[in-house]
């Protein structure tokens, strides 16, 4: 997964790594590891990092050019992301075999994630993004 804004919202905001980490509560070499794609930031991380910069989910992960949306929640909530995505699902004439199939897990995962028992790992919700051109914010109850 791929942050293309991450570096330049932090060079904007003129923070080197050591400052953006201390921001995000995690070491130097986490934060590290995000912006350079060789680790998948967290969706809790990746939120706290959209809403420190006052940046849209889509925005930092390329999916948009628009940098801010009128944000109506800051917190993720698993069941209202398992909402979304059952949602979603639904509205694509997905099962939930058929999902898992598409973003390399299994079906129970699927129904953790939409029973709102489990939140969704950033790479499955970035995949689906990416394959079905569904807002990453709007998955993640950010934006309607």
């Amino acid at each position: 997964m791929v942050l293309t804004k991450i570096r330049d919202l932090r060079d904007e905001h003129d923070l080197n790594q050591v400052e953006t980490a201390a921001i995000m509560g995690v070491s130097k070499s986490t934060y590290a590891r995000w912006e350079t794609d060789e680790a998948i930031i967290p969706l809790s991380h990746l939120n706290n990092l959209c809403n420190y910069f006052d940046v849209s989910m889509d925005y930092i992960t390329g999916f948009s050019k628009k940098k801010n949306y009128e944000i109506i929640n800051k917190k993720l909530n698993k069941e209202l992301i398992g909402k979304r995505l059952k949602e979603f699902r639904k509205s694509h004439n997905l099962t939930q075999e058929k999902l898992a199939k598409e973003i390399n897990t299994s079906h129970s995962t699927i129904s953790g994630y939409e029973h709102g028992k489990n939140m969704i790992l950033t790479a499955f919700a970035y995949n689906i993004a990416k394959k079905y051109h569904v807002s990453l914010d709007w998955l993640c109850g950010r934006i309607d």
